[in-house]
């Protein structure tokens, strides 16, 4: 009850007037990021971009570095994109950046440049925002502040609180497979909500 409790709260935090592209059946989405997308804390299969393959039928590339820095994302990037040729990116990035107190003006023009490639090729953008480490945990303004200037779908606090939820975490900054599953579970009904899927 919780999850779906978590999921309509978090919908309701969602880009209202922006709609995505019908992804066809056999679309790849690309699932980019650091830790929190490749799954640590987790089994393989149990990380948000595995479940989200299943929950939408659609192939899921996990595209997540641990420990990886907003600055070699953006070099890996362009290759990830002619490689996979996704109909649509999952961003989830710049965790790293805050932990080691990297300057927040370039992991901003990171990400940016990230989604702006990404649109070059018409692929449309859904970012996930991060908090910064702290006692209360919400998405870092930034992203916020990319988003709206960006107009690209953006989930604001679903990671802070899946990260504020001790019965969804591994360890300090990563969920364990329950919170890896609530992540995909809203992904997912955000892609349906917004005409993805």
């Amino acid at each position: 009850f919780y999850i779906y409790c978590c999921i309509s709260f978090l919908l309701a935090g969602c880009s209202d007037e922006i709609a995505l592209p019908k992804l066809s059946t056999d679309a790849v989405i690309l699932a980019f990021g650091d830790s929190l997308t490749h799954g640590n804390g987790a089994a393989t299969e149990e990380s948000y971009p595995a479940v989200l393959q299943k929950l939408s039928s659609r192939k899921v590339i996990n595209a997540g570095i641990s420990g990886e820095q907003t600055d070699p994302g953006l070099k890996r990037l362009p290759g990830l994109l002619d490689q996979h040729k996704p109909q649509l990116m999952i961003l989830c990035h710049g965790g790293n950046d805050f932990l080691r107190k990297k300057d927040i003006g370039k992991m901003e023009s990171n990400l940016r440049t990230m989604i702006n490639l990404a649109e070059s090729k018409d692929i449309p953008v859904v970012l996930l925002g991060v908090p910064k480490p702290g006692l209360f945990l919400s998405s870092a303004e930034v992203y916020k502040k990319i988003a709206e200037s960006s107009k690209v779908i953006f989930i604001e606090d679903l990671v802070a609180d899946v990260l504020s939820d001790s019965s969804l975490k591994s360890d300090t900054v990563h969920p364990n497979k329950d919170g890896y599953r609530v992540m995909a579970e809203t992904i997912y009904s955000v892609l349906k909500d917004k005409g993805a899927l």
